[in-house]
């Protein structure tokens, strides 16, 4: 009955991740990315706008200014961009890394100012994509319960710097709070984790199914905890990052210590074709 109950709570998991991709503002419905020049950046449907919209929205609605420092969003004379909600002619953005992010909405589509290391850029979400619905669903390994494995978290006296590659082919540099350690058919195996504000523990690895059965960057994953405060590792709930779903994604994968020289057959697939 347990394990019943395991493979259940699997599958009802797996069905709310493929839901998640396609839901409003969701990642498939992401339709630009446009990285910001210095100056005025044109927005609208005109094909020589620099941030290119939806053929439904206005040629040219107005203009973002980026002076190196912050972004300033300014309609055209007489008209109005909803903000965080609010009718503006101007504003200044705020990026998705701070608190208050400024999402911009025009009819049905919605645009973010991004901000990776010192560029910053704006995302696009159109919601009347047809991949939202069109795009096939995703596709895992058999549930393995043997790939279900406690852990073991260490701290690092203080947070480590590692070197995270991203989707662009550059290496980013982030601080990393501990490992986890972990035994798998007599073997141990470290992988670096950063902890979350509920306690878990967030990790992104790659292993040897990478070149051609999975995600060929690597895959991320949450930690469980069961009653007794015992830490698992779930390879069963890997997922793809989300440049497995679109191109408009600014990904971060494994850093080369978390490459595992061992074949993961548990979690999400990838076709690399």
């Amino acid at each position: 009955m347990a394990n019943d109950t395991y493979q259940h709570s699997i599958h009802e998991w797996r069905k709310e991740r493929d839901e998640t991709i396609r839901k409003e503002n969701g990642w498939i419905a992401l339709a630009g990315l446009y990285w910001l020049k210095l100056g005025k950046n044109q927005l609208g449907s005109d094909p020589k706008s620099e941030i290119l919209l939806p053929a439904r929205i206005p040629a040219n609605i107005g203009h973002l200014e980026y002076n190196g420092k912050s972004i300033s969003l300014r309609a055209n004379p007489g008209q109005k961009i909803e903000v965080n909600g609010l009718d503006k002619d101007f504003a200044v953005l705020q990026p998705d890394i701070s608190e208050t992010p400024s999402f911009i909405k025009l009819q049905d589509v919605q645009l973010v100012v991004i901000q990776r290391g010192n560029k910053f850029g704006v995302r696009i979400w159109d919601n009347q994509r047809k991949e939202r619905q069109s795009f096939p669903t995703r596709t895992w390994f058999d549930i393995d319960e043997n790939f279900r494995v406690p852990a073991t978290y260490t701290a690092y006296d203080r947070p480590k710097m590692s070197y995270f590659p991203d989707v662009a082919g550059d290496k980013s540099e982030f601080p990393v709070e501990g490992y986890l350690s972990f035994q798998y058919n007599e073997k141990t195996y470290q992988l670096d984790v950063n902890q979350e504000d509920d306690g878990t523990f967030f990790l992104r690895f790659s292993d040897l199914t990478s070149t051609d059965e999975t995600y060929r960057t690597g895959r991320y994953l949450i930690t469980d905890r069961d009653a007794d405060g015992q830490i698992f590792i779930d390879f069963n709930k890997a997922y793809n990052p989300p440049c497995a779903f679109t191109d408009f994604a600014t990904c971060v994968f494994a850093p080369e210590q978390n490459h595992l020289d061992l074949r993961v057959t548990a979690g999400e697939t990838h076709s690399h074709h």
